[in-house]
């Protein structure tokens, strides 16, 4: 009986699957968490300590915190995950390949905007004969996420809940285009991430980072985030965002995204109600919630003249609303590019041309 297609691409694509542990130092843990917050070794005459079984540190006083997925995208061992995987600048990061094998990762970048993040493993220093190990790993192609379909059967692959290692969900594409704020943690701000690809594929804690492959075995997406209380919606970032991390790593040794420079709420009827405005759609120029200034000062904005209160009807000629935001454009853009804008300022409509600069 010959083996079904699912069969075949998870034969495919789980070799270059991986999971990454994080770890941090004892000592690092007990400064950043109130003691009120966690159990304690009450008999400590030195104090009281975290209560962590002796089994989970290392000879180093590390312990592991938390755990992610990754997906191998060069043989040399560079991996795509979630930057929300690896955010925490003083942990340590071991990628466990899904032979066993264990690598310490260094972070080459953040995105960021999207939730992407590139790591690469360090391989193991030169033995007695002086020779270093060469790596050759592996990998995942990465597909067209702009080519996509509703419809189209998909594999979500990862380290669900941090606990089984090379979990495989099959589904199907269910949304396109999604916008979410996600949080890492209940306590965290929110973070708005849009144009993602919604799966009905089973995506847990864990999984994030992993990759989201349709039958072929190409990757569509990073899994990045569920709703919790729900059930089969899960979401993605579509690969093209990390493909031109990637891109931009090989070409200028980091990620460079453009700049625009403003802080804008997206007009709908319901903001046009409340706030007297006489439009409907567009993205009106105010400060956020912590009264950070509308304009970034010395930014592409700043240099052009726009101004707070201003209106940013369309750029590039098309309409700025809930499902064309600035943000979106940005992303399909250079740091270079000249962005064409039609601003209604007052009862003014002005055409201002931006060049944007790079995002710091």
């Amino acid at each position: 009986m010959p083996k079904s297609k699912v069969v075949e691409t998870i034969k495919k694509t789980l070799p270059a699957v991986v999971s990454i542990v994080i770890s941090k130092n004892l000592a690092d843990l007990e400064k950043e968490i109130p003691q009120e917050l966690y159990p304690f070794l009450p008999s400590n005459p030195e104090g009281r300590h975290l209560n962590v079984p002796e089994s989970l540190i290392d000879k180093r006083g590390m312990v592991q915190i938390g755990g992610g997925s990754g997906f191998i995208v060069e043989p040399e061992g560079v991996i795509l995950t979630n930057k929300h995987v690896i955010s925490d600048p003083k942990a340590e990061y071991t990628v466990v390949l899904s032979s066993g094998a264990k690598y310490p990762a260094r972070v080459l970048s953040r995105d960021p905007v999207n939730d992407v993040a590139v790591i690469k493993i360090v391989p193991l220093a030169a033995g007695p004969r002086g020779i270093a190990e060469k790596v050759r790993l592996p990998t995942i192609a990465l597909g067209d996420a702009a080519r996509v379909e509703l419809g189209v059967e998909v594999l979500a692959i990862g380290n669900a809940l941090g606990l089984f290692k090379n979990t495989v969900s099959l589904g199907i594409v269910s949304g396109l285009a999604r916008s979410i704020a996600a949080q890492e943690e209940p306590d965290a701000a929110p973070q708005e991430l849009r144009g993602l690809i919604q799966t009905d594929a089973a995506i847990n804690p864990g999984n994030s980072g992993g990759p989201l492959v349709t039958l072929d075995g190409k990757t569509i997406g990073i899994n990045t985030a569920i709703v919790f209380g729900a059930q089969n919606i899960g979401f993605a970032i579509p690969i093209n965002a990390a493909r031109r991390d990637l891109h931009d790593l090989k070409t200028y040794g980091r990620i460079r995204k453009p700049l625009l420079g403003v802080r804008y709420l997206i007009v709908d009827e319901n903001l046009q109600g409340k706030m007297n405005l006489p439009v409907s759609y567009g993205a009106l120029i105010v400060p956020n919630a912590t009264k950070e200034t509308a304009i970034v000062p010395d930014s592409p904005a700043a240099k052009a003249g726009l101004k707070e209160m201003d209106i940013i009807l369309e750029c590039n000629a098309t309409k700025v609303d809930h499902e064309h935001a600035i943000q979106d454009f940005l992303e399909k853009l250079d740091v270079g590019s000249t962005l064409d804008l039609l601003v209604l300022r007052g009862n003014k409509r002005l055409n201002v041309k931006v060049t944007l600069a790079e995002r710091k």
